[in-house]
């Protein structure tokens, strides 16, 4: 899978197209559609308004972000896919879409990440955090929590925000790494699922921090660790799940793609704007105010992650038997 983007991505990029003159004169010449496959307001959307205000500023045209959310971000992501390889349509997408979305629809799919879509950059990592309802559960720590669900087996429930989503996978992957069991309630969406997170209806969740923070902040939820790899910088007092796991990992990104066959040089220029947004104090300050670590990773190191992450999750997909009707 690896060798695979990153050949394409260098095929892709080395092809000669006369619109190459225009991105290393005068790109763009009009304006650019930005889609976010996801609806306004919500931590993506934020992401991607941030991105194209500088980018409209720099590169002197508009970037105007066009929402296209529904069916788990494939509806977006599938318009971006068959959108014009000229510069002018760019477009976010994250974890679900490009890494787990392949293994759970396979040749279903109405696009394919390594041969539709040229990563631009990687502008984010969003923590995801395991909290419990402390009225439902008393493990105030991972080790507790892992002996809790081994004396009770399939009496404890998990949310999530819809089957196959990071929010799932991650619950299946503490599952697989503790040898415990789980029910599984999937949600259409978070919100649905705080809802019963909260009221008691289910037990325990993986989500993203800017859900959830509020919540811990008053104590109507106990968090017990992060899904990073080490702590996260948003308070370095919760410790990580790997920290216990080894190895354990659960987070969401975000990044900007444009559909493959856009030419080198309009790539290179939007990863170039991009990247040093993303570096820009303001920016790491604003990205940390919104529960989320600012990163400015370049096409073709972004696009071994994808492929590492798509591999990764493909194992978690399979070994849970995970199917999508």
């Amino acid at each position: 899978m690896r060798s695979m983007w990153l050949g394409l991505l260098s095929a892709l990029l080395l092809a000669t197209s006369p619109v190459q003159a225009q991105a290393q004169d005068g790109y763009p010449s009009k304006q650019v559609t930005v889609i976010v496959p996801f609806a306004a307001g919500g931590t993506a959307d934020i992401f991607a308004r941030m991105v194209s205000n500088h980018l409209q500023v720099k590169l002197g045209k508009p970037f105007v972000v066009e929402n296209v959310g529904g069916a788990g971000s494939i509806l977006g992501v599938t318009r971006l896919a068959k959108s014009a390889p000229d510069g002018i349509t760019l477009g976010l997408a994250s974890t679900s879409a490009l890494a787990i979305n392949p293994s759970l629809y396979g040749p279903k799919l109405s696009y394919q990440p390594d041969k539709d879509l040229i990563p631009v950059a990687q502008i984010s990592v969003v923590p995801n955090v395991l909290v419990v309802n402390p009225n439902k559960i008393n493990a105030r720590t991972v080790p507790e929590l892992i002996a809790y669900l081994k004396a009770n087996p399939d009496k404890v429930s998990f949310g999530s925000a819809g089957v196959g989503t990071s929010q799932h996978l991650a619950g299946e992957l503490f599952q697989q790494m503790t040898g415990t069991k789980m029910v599984h309630v999937p949600y259409k969406g978070s919100s649905q699922m705080l809802t019963d997170l909260l009221s008691g209806q289910i037990d325990l969740a993986f989500d993203n921090v800017p859900l959830l923070l509020p919540q811990v902040k008053t104590g109507q939820l106990a968090m017990l660790a992060t899904a990073t790899p080490k702590r996260a910088d948003f308070d370095p007092q919760v410790p990580a799940v790997a920290e216990f796991l080894p190895g354990f990992e659960a987070v969401a990104w975000h990044g900007f793609f444009v559909p493959a066959g856009t030419p080198k040089p309009i790539v290179e220029k939007l990863s170039a704007e991009i990247r040093a947004f993303m570096q820009q104090p303001e920016t790491v300050q604003k990205m940390a105010e919104l529960g989320a670590t600012a990163v400015a990773v370049d096409s073709e190191p972004f696009a071994a992650y994808i492929a590492a992450e798509t591999a990764r999750w493909k194992k978690v997909i399979d070994a849970a038997n995970i199917k999508l009707e």
